[in-house]
């Protein structure tokens, strides 16, 4: 199984640095050019299933890249749950708790490393359920349209490193990273690609 993870185009938070959880903010123009530019690079996957997290800029950015029809809603893969960090930046929360981070200190009213960790396992667990029948001759693929910090949480899972894993990666909106195998490994074979249109690729 390869796990297609697929980040949702820019809003005016992700451009801020604020945690943007359950805020449900709408794409930027920007953001919706990033979507777009997914279409074709997925087109040319034969996906065995999308999840979509429920947020609306996670469903604008899998309608864009072609793949709604396919789509199924799942609710493990929305954004952390920052509680009374939401629209906070980093830098903000820092003056107060100058190491901090989400993967080692959670949030206050919202959730921690523990609680992100069953979600990231019922995720993985829920596409290998999907991820069965005739292949075209490699792995399944599952693509996950979600957001920044469960997603980087997702890939150190995928890694047996656990969500806090996620630390290490950094993951810009609109971009393509691939989780699969080496050998039986679990490894990253894609990471933090951006997409460039057609348009802006020719000289």
């Amino acid at each position: 199984m390869e796990l297609w993870l697929l980040r949702h185009g820019a809003t005016e938070w992700a451009l801020q640095g604020r945690h943007t959880g359950s805020t449900d903010l709408p794409l930027l123009p920007e953001g919706e050019e990033e979507a777009r530019n997914l279409a074709p690079v997925l087109a040319q996957q034969p996906f065995g299933a999308v999840l979509v997290s429920p947020r609306l800029r996670a469903q604008r950015t899998c309608e864009l890249a072609g793949l709604a029809a396919q789509a199924q809603t799942c609710a493990d893969l929305q954004e952390w749950d920052y509680g009374r960090y939401e629209g906070i930046t980093t830098a903000d929360i820092r003056r107060t708790i100058p190491d901090w981070t989400v993967f080692s200190h959670g949030c206050p009213d919202g959730e921690n490393a523990a609680a992100v960790q069953q979600r990231c396992d019922r995720v993985i667990a829920l596409a290998e359920t999907l991820a069965t029948g005739p292949s075209s001759g490699g792995p399944i693929k599952v693509a996950l349209f979600a957001h920044g910090h469960i997603l980087r949480s997702l890939a150190g899972t995928w890694l047996g490193l656990g969500v806090g894993g996620g630390a290490l990666l950094s993951l810009g909106t609109g971009t393509v990273s691939v989780l699969g195998h080496e050998r039986q490994q679990p490894v990253i074979l894609r990471w933090n690609a951006p997409v460039v249109s057609a348009e802006r690729s020719t000289p």
